[in-house]
């Protein structure tokens, strides 16, 4: 007995369940083609946080308490300063430092906001480096933002003589800031040696249209620190001297015992290129009030004790990157 012809219509769902499978797939590539190309702006700022995660990821960072990431700096080696520049970067000597945690990028107006209820910057936008700070009220916002994590504070508020053994909070030491910056490069700048490539790396006057701009914007270097080049002015913990590197120790330098001003790193939005390399130096009068208002191209970044067994796992995994 002959087989009964399939009607037409039963055909026709019976093909379409069998693409269900083909027409799923599809969506999906669709949906994500959309989530990628998006509309405007929001797509690449969506790319944007997307890759800023993955270099959190890949740089084990950790979230503190006041909601800045913090990166674990290996302990190290290498040369700082340079043989052919400045009378104060030189001459070019080695140095070895201790692990450390620094923020991962520089200290936000937000946050700096969020702890103190003030925010002395001349450009407001909450997630621009916080600006105008002088080195007395950078010092003053470590020691506050280790009480309300209940660490001890590093500097003595009498003195502002600095605990480095203390586990809260601080502000680099000059060596530990430029062995950060230039996370093993050797070159003028920690992403290279041509000036021609600062524009896609770092806010100065050659792309700043004159104003400090949102932190993280250019890509990490490569122990995964943003603008350790450009935006603003970082304080260091350091008493500034012009000669210190003719006498500076090798080890876990901390700079002169004593001067009238505190040194400056890493160049600002308003900074010529040259002044943007891992070792050109700046200072300027530390301050302890607030009418004693600094440079607008002048913010920090803090800096803490790193445990021994995160550093340790850190160090290796550099060293396996390096390999």
């Amino acid at each position: 007995m002959g087989t009964a012809p399939v009607p037409l219509f039963l055909r026709t769902v019976i093909s379409s369940i069998m693409r269900i499978p083909e027409l799923l797939t599809a969506a999906t590539l669709c949906l994500a083609l959309i989530s990628l190309t998006g509309c405007g702006d929001k797509a690449i700022v969506q790319s944007k946080a997307t890759e800023t995660n993955a270099a959190s990821t890949a740089h084990g960072t950790t979230k503190t308490a006041c909601g800045m990431e913090m990166v674990i700096v290996p302990a190290g080696a290498f040369t700082m300063g340079v043989s052919e520049g400045p009378i104060d970067a030189k001459p070019a000597h080695p140095v070895q430092v201790d692990a450390f945690l620094m923020d991962q990028s520089e200290m936000t107006q937000e946050i700096y906001e969020k702890l103190t209820a003030k925010n002395p910057s001349r450009q407001k936008n909450p997630k621009n480096p916080v600006e105008q700070v002088n080195w007395g009220n950078a010092v003053k916002f470590c020691n506050l933002r280790s009480t309300q994590e209940g660490l001890t504070p590093c500097y003595n508020p009498e003195t502002w003589e600095c605990n480095f053994d203390a586990n809260g909070y601080r502000l680099p030491t000059e060596a530990e800031w430029e062995y950060a910056c230039r996370a093993g490069s050797t070159n003028r700048f920690y992403f290279g040696e041509r000036i021609d490539e600062l524009k896609a790396n770092a806010w100065f006057d050659g792309n700043s249209q004159s104003k400090p701009h949102p932190v993280a914007h250019f890509p990490p270097n490569a122990f995964g620190l943003y603008d350790m080049s450009g935006n603003v002015w970082e304080w260091c913990n350091d008493f500034y001297g012009t000669k210190y590197y003719r006498t500076s120790p090798k080890e876990n330098p901390r700079g002169p015992a004593e001067g009238e001003k505190r040194v400056l790193r890493g160049g600002s939005w308003s900074s010529k290129a040259d002044n943007c390399t891992s070792w050109v130096r700046n200072c300027d009068e530390a301050g302890f009030t607030d009418i004693c208002l600094t440079m607008d191209s002048n913010g920090f970044r803090c800096v803490k004790k790193a445990p021994a067994g995160n550093a340790m796992r850190v160090a290796n995994s550099a060293q396996k990157t390096s390999e």
